[in-house]
């Protein structure tokens, strides 16, 4: 086992608790388990978590007299709670021991990334000096997605006796994980029913409020040495307690084997049978542990990453949570892409655009995955169209956030914790999501070659998405031009014109330019489909002639905002006052929410030229240099290396990187720029969720856009790697600080590829197995790759 395998914690640190349980959550696709210590329920310092994917409910709540509707990934009962004390021979029972407790000398924190196991080893020694070792370990299998283990193991040192130990399944759980939220309605567990069954197995059920999900857990509790134990219902769970003997060479242990099924499993049944039953027969955890490990080692051979140093650890850790979040097992479920993994209640788990930066790796890697999350996207299109509908619009307009529906789940109101305030929040305008999702279609299909998808459901929803942009550009006869009117871009900061009681700008470069080029995929789609297949959705698309000609001359003739020479973030953008930004930055340090630090102020970012995040330069990030001189020379515009330049350190000059998604974007333009400080960005964004750079929000939840986002930016972003019908196309923009690195990935009806890069030249293996040579085009020309064949290439003058 490699250094890089493993992360540690040797300390226990309350004020860094709740960032070590998000960065040691373990999960398999369907459900996660967030990294506490058994020892705890939630309180102000720990926080247990367990989700399953796409489980949501619905609350309703009140807040400064508003009735606040929310849908929440909700927190399911705890099963990993395990309490213990010691009971010495002729003393009185000690106090309940943890990571809390005064008798505590040392913690130490390991997660295995190779096998997806936890440990946590805590020593315990009293006034006495009699001392105890504890050791747990946790698994959530990654073969059987509805299995979880535990492992506890107690040593006594300079002493014997009996130590109480207390096996809990605890139902008695809020979704009070996030602050902010706090005055929301936090309750999502109800119908409670809790028991037991032969060989200690204990059972729970219960179901969600709002549609009423059932969820049943059973666990499967067994100590070493074997003995009797007292078991006791609560209203909300189960407690069952053993008395343990220890001495000097007499270790004890217990295991407890979970099992998790609810109502939205295939096929359906009894919840509680199921799990009960599962719990029962699952194996004994030796065989758990190897059936796990091997799952793993199936998904490193085809998900590998290889990268030095420790940039290459940190790699490692995000790859283990994306993995953990969006895993084979994901391909099987109705799920999207959740903001924050399955690692807490941020977000309130919902889906954005973060698929954005998720999918071209699973396009590369698992393109069964990528190509599930885009069918969750297709059965949503009936919510879209409606959405679309409500607003006088044709076509598909996919919400901000999504949950189990499909309809909008942002919600209208948001908290700054700086002032106090409950504030209206406009971020569902941000419209821009549509093109993402089309962005993901169109970049799926070229990338695997799946024209099934691309044909099917794929062009429903890329031409659906083209119609609402269609519908929603307006004609400006005096500036001669379409425009889209009252958007949020991604920036997020800027809902509205100064002054103005209308929420919502004008022109955002980003919305137009995206809803552009969807426009202009469409055409392409619909000029590649079959005949049959083109009348059939034309027929119920209502798309005649006049209809397409109406896209191309859209397609061309979106207004792009300019000043001084540089894009504009939107209409008017250049007009708005500059802010003094070394004054902000002395008066406050970290002004990333430059939002709320102006809001307290009785200011609004909205009178400013200040992002949250890359915005405009978001166009950077999609489309190479010669694809976004394209695209402005469609829509009439010149696009030059010097024109693109300035516009990036124009931006750049003026983001407050509120996001974790801004030094990503970031580090990604200014590499392909070859910018000297884009490494800076590079880095910034490796460490925002290991070093917690937004303070504080990665223990609410890790950002799995900007996890996946770090690997992309090596996979496809140093090396220029774009897969599609022609082969893999290379176009390096090397970084010193990634002199070389390594990882396979599918293209085509290939897999197993593997491609290797060092300075000044790039290797790639094509398996025995391809269906045939494997088409490669550099910088220095076209080349093939046969299979069962390696070849090396200089990056200047070919083939080595």
């Amino acid at each position: 086992m490699t250094p890089a395998a493993i992360w540690r914690y040797d300390a226990y640190d309350p004020a860094r608790e709740r960032l070590v349980e998000a960065l040691c959550t373990l999960g398999n696709g369907r459900f996660a388990v967030r990294g506490s210590t058994p020892e705890c329920a939630a309180d102000a310092v720990h926080y247990p978590g367990t989700y399953l994917a796409g489980c949501y409910d619905r609350r309703t709540s009140y807040v400064s007299g508003e009735r606040v509707e929310n849908e929440d990934l909700v927190n399911l009962p705890n099963w990993t709670l395990l309490r213990y004390r010691c009971l010495p021979d002729d003393r009185s029972p000690g106090e309940w021991l943890g990571p809390d407790s005064a008798q505590l000398r040392h913690c130490d924190v390991q997660l295995d990334l190779e096998r997806g196991v936890l440990t946590r080893h805590l020593f315990f020694q009293d006034a006495a000096g009699r001392g105890l070792r504890v050791s747990h370990l946790r698994i959530v299998h990654m073969g059987d997605p509805g299995i979880a283990a535990q492992l506890t193991t107690f040593h006594a040192y300079g002493w014997a006796g009996t130590i109480e130990v207390q096996s809990v399944l605890d139902g008695a759980v809020l979704n009070a994980g996030v602050e902010r939220y706090r005055n929301l309605d936090g309750r999502h567990l109800t119908g409670h029913r809790s028991g037991f069954e032969p060989d200690g197995v204990a059972f729970l059920s219960c179901r969600t409020s709002d549609p009423g999900r059932l969820i049943a857990m059973a666990v499967r509790t067994v100590t070493s040495p074997r003995c009797g134990g007292r078991s006791v219902t609560t209203p909300t769970g189960t407690v069952q307690t053993y008395l343990l003997r220890l001495g000097r060479s007499r270790s004890a242990t217990v295991v407890k084997t979970m099992a998790l099924h609810t109502s939205l499993d295939r096929p359906s049944g009894s919840p509680l049978v199921t799990a009960v039953e599962a719990a029962a027969r699952a194996p004994e955890l030796p065989v758990l542990l190897a059936t796990h490990h091997a799952a793993w080692q199936r998904l490193w051979a085809e998900g590998e990453l290889h990268v030095p140093g420790e940039a290459g650890r940190i790699l490692r850790l995000h790859l283990f949570h994306l993995l953990q979040t969006v895993s084979p097992h994901t391909a099987e479920l109705d799920v999207g892409v959740p903001a924050r993994g399955l690692h807490g209640e941020a977000y309130r788990g919902h889906v954005f655009w973060d698929e954005l930066f998720v999918l071209p790796y699973l396009d590369l890697h698992f393109p069964e995955v990528a190509r599930a999350l885009l069918m969750y996207r297709h059965r949503r299109l009936p919510a879209a169209r409606e959405a679309a509908r409500r607003t006088g619009r044709q076509g598909a307009m996919y919400p901000w956030q999504s949950g189990s529906s499909g309809k909008e789940e942002t919600q209208e109101l948001h908290l700054n914790p700086r002032s106090g305030r409950w504030l209206p929040d406009h971020s569902r305008l941000q419209r821009h999501v549509g093109s993402a999702v089309a962005y993901n279609v169109w970049k799926y299909a070229q990338a695997t070659g799946d024209r099934g998808f691309l044909y099917a459901e794929g062009a429903e929803i890329l031409l659906e998405i083209a119609r609402y942009w269609a519908s929603s550009a307006e004609f400006d006869a005096p500036l001669g031009r379409y425009r889209i009117r009252g958007v949020v871009g991604p920036d997020e900061y800027h809902d509205a014109y100064p002054g103005s009681t209308e929420p919502g700008i004008d022109d955002n470069a980003y919305t137009n330019v995206t809803a552009a080029w969807v426009l202009a995929r469409g055409l392409d789609l619909l000029d590649e489909l079959p005949a049959a297949r083109r009348d059939e959705l034309c027929e119920r698309l209502a798309l005649d002639a006049t209809a397409l000609d109406h896209w191309a001359e859209v397609s061309h003739r979106l207004h792009v905002p300019f000043h001084r020479g540089v894009v504009s973030q939107f209409a008017g953008y250049g007009e708005l006052a500059e802010l003094d930004w070394a004054a902000y930055r002395t008066r406050y340090g970290d002004i990333r929410r430059l939002d709320r630090i102006l809001e307290a102020e009785g200011d609004t970012v909205n009178r400013y030229q200040a992002s949250k995040q890359a915005d405009t330069l978001m166009l950077g990030y999609l489309f190479r240099a010669k694809e976004l001189s394209d695209l402005f020379a469609r829509l009439g515009y010149r696009m030059d290396d010097e024109i693109w330049r300035d516009t990036v350190h124009h931006h750049l000059r003026r983001t407050s990187h509120g996001s974790t998604l801004s030094s990503l974007v970031h580090g990604w333009v200014l590499a392909r720029l070859k910018g000297p400080d884009a490494w800076r960005y590079c880095e910034e964004a490796l460490m925002a969720d290991v070093a917690d750079v937004q303070g504080g929000t990665t223990g609410e939840g890790i950002h799995l856009g900007a996890m996946a986002g770090t690997i992309d930016l090596v996979e496809r972003g140093i090396t220029g790697l774009e897969a599609g019908p022609g082969g893999l196309l290379v176009a390096p923009v090397p970084l010193r600080e990634f002199p070389r690195f390594a990882f396979t990935l599918c293209c085509g009806g290939h897999r197993g590829i593997r491609l290797r890069m060092l300075p000044g030249r790039l290797g790639i293996r094509v398996p025995a197995a391809s269906p045939g040579p494997l088409d490669i085009a550099l910088p220095t020309g076209r080349r093939t790759v046969a299979p069962g064949e390696e070849r090396w290439f200089r990056l200047r003058g070919g083939a080595s």
